[in-house]
């Protein structure tokens, strides 16, 4: 599991490959968090276009950065899911958290 972060202006990208489960969820969430404290994003971009499989773990990681995003008054999109991944997001209600964007973001 990797997470590139990226920033441009007010916006930080969090582009997400390979796996999200219990173990690997843990390690992105405290460097997502620490990014986040650190820059103080107006926006929080989560790009789900590298993820090839996701459990439970991957909507607590969607919401506890929501959390913490709103605590600090910005917002939070997610991009480039995958379908199987994008219907059990919209299932979970997380497009009230957040913008469901399907928009491709290159670096």
């Amino acid at each position: 599991m990797a997470a590139r972060i990226f920033y441009e202006k007010d916006t930080m990208t969090v582009f997400l490959d390979g796996e999200i489960d219990h173990h690997s969820a843990a390690i992105i969430r405290a460097g997502i968090d620490e990014a986040i404290l650190a820059s103080r994003p107006g926006t929080l971009v989560l790009d789900f276009g590298g993820i090839t499989f996701m459990d439970s773990s991957g909507i607590g990681l969607v919401m506890g950065r929501y959390r913490l995003l709103r605590a600090l008054g910005g917002e939070l999109v997610m991009t480039n899911l995958p379908e199987s991944i994008s219907k059990v997001m919209r299932l979970a209600g997380l497009e009230k958290l957040g913008r469901i964007e399907e928009r491709e973001v290159t670096v």
